[in-house]
């Protein structure tokens, strides 16, 4: 008989974009796959994988502070992993990570956490960030096992009391599709340089200090250009305001493209990718922008400095300082044709190495298979 294995996440949005090699290697190892996730057009994934079962959460919001709501959805996912009867559940994002292991532990289920970046409660101090820090520290208990997707987190849960060191482990991100995203001939003819941030339109991502950045270059390089490739996440408190999003366009530092769910040609056409985010998992913009022989500029924090060898496939930078954003930008527009070529090379290199889809799932299904 299968074993079941069930994978919750706090949006289909997620499961689509993140989880698919995982969802992808425990069907080619014979599992049964059960996907908990509130609908939404990302439901799509399934005419790809027609043999997986959905199961929508009505009771998920993933911003929401309401008891009464969060109450709601623990006896919900309760009442649907006692339904569905996996054997085994991995738990992805915050909600899910939290009240996912109290019902698993009311059912008895062997739970798998999976931190896929600590986000805003970490990042702002306050009574969420207060509150999130206890409930993880209670749902840690119940997880048989707490995966995190760089090595800061992980450290930084162990050294806080959240986590036991003996029960947790470190990947290296989500990975990326390597044969998806692969090198491309740019397509440039011009001897501007593209820098190009992609992501969501959050401040804790850095944007501001991206389009601050542009302008002090581009008085120096007007033939620079700076794209921005992303959508506002209004569900998040981190948003960026539609009124400095307006004020950017117009200031003619920056173009923005808008949101587009194939980045792939905006990367090819780009020169260098810019994420000064304050904290990830592993970027995904940056390992794909790596992927297809890209350098890249980042910030000198956790799960982005994990992605970047200094000098060799980009350059580190501090948070929340345009002023050494500028300094990178410069440094890599002085760079010959040949050094960014070679800067490319290795940061394909170190994703095939390290970041590789493939090797991530593989990583995540021999734990999962250690507890089952």
């Amino acid at each position: 008989m299968k074993k079941r294995i069930g994978i919750v996440a706090n949006t289909t949005w997620n499961i689509y974009n993140f989880r698919l090699n995982v969802i992808r290697k425990f069907l080619n190892e014979g599992y049964e796959v059960i996907v908990f996730s509130p609908i939404d057009k990302y439901i799509e994934y399934q005419a790809n994988f027609p043999e997986v079962t959905h199961v929508a959460i009505n009771h998920l919001n993933r911003d929401g502070t309401s008891p009464i709501q969060d109450i709601r959805l623990l006896l919900e996912l309760t009442s649907l992993y006692k339904l569905h009867k996996p054997d085994i559940i991995i738990h992805y994002t915050i909600k899910p990570n939290i009240y996912g292991a109290v019902a698993s532990k009311i059912l008895n289920i062997p739970s798998v956490g999976i931190i896929t970046g600590l986000g805003y409660p970490f990042l702002h101090q306050g009574f969420i960030s207060r509150l999130t820090k206890q409930l993880y520290k209670i749902a840690c208990r119940y997880h048989q096992k707490i995966i995190f997707e760089n090595i800061e987190d992980r450290e930084l849960f162990i050294n806080q009391g959240i986590v036991l060191s003996d029960k947790s482990v470190s990947i290296k991100g989500c990975g990326v599709d390597a044969k998806h995203y692969h090198p491309m001939l740019n397509g440039q003819f011009s001897e501007k340089t593209i820098f190009s941030f992609i992501g969501r339109l959050l401040y804790d991502k850095g944007v501001e200090e991206f389009v601050t950045a542009a302008a002090s270059v581009k008085s120096e390089y007007p033939g620079t250009e700076f794209w921005i490739i992303g959508d506002i996440d209004d569900n998040n408190p981190a948003a960026i305001k539609k009124d400095d999003l307006v004020k950017w366009v117009r200031s003619d530092s920056v173009i923005y493209k808008g949101y587009a769910a194939d980045v792939r040609e905006y990367i090819r056409h780009s020169d260098c990718i810019v994420l000064p985010s304050y904290r990830e998992a592993i970027a995904r913009s940056l390992t794909e922008g790596m992927a297809m022989e890209k350098p890249v500029i980042t910030t000198d924090t956790a799960g982005c400095r994990e992605a970047v060898d200094e000098g060799e496939n980009g350059y580190l930078v501090p948070i929340k300082d345009s002023g050494a954003l500028h300094d990178a930008m410069i440094r890599f527009i002085n760079a010959s044709q040949e050094e960014r070529e070679r800067m490319g090379k290795y940061g394909r290199q170190k994703v095939l190495a390290e970041f590789d889809d493939r090797k991530i799932a593989q990583d995540i299904f021999d734990i999962v298979r250690e507890l089952a």
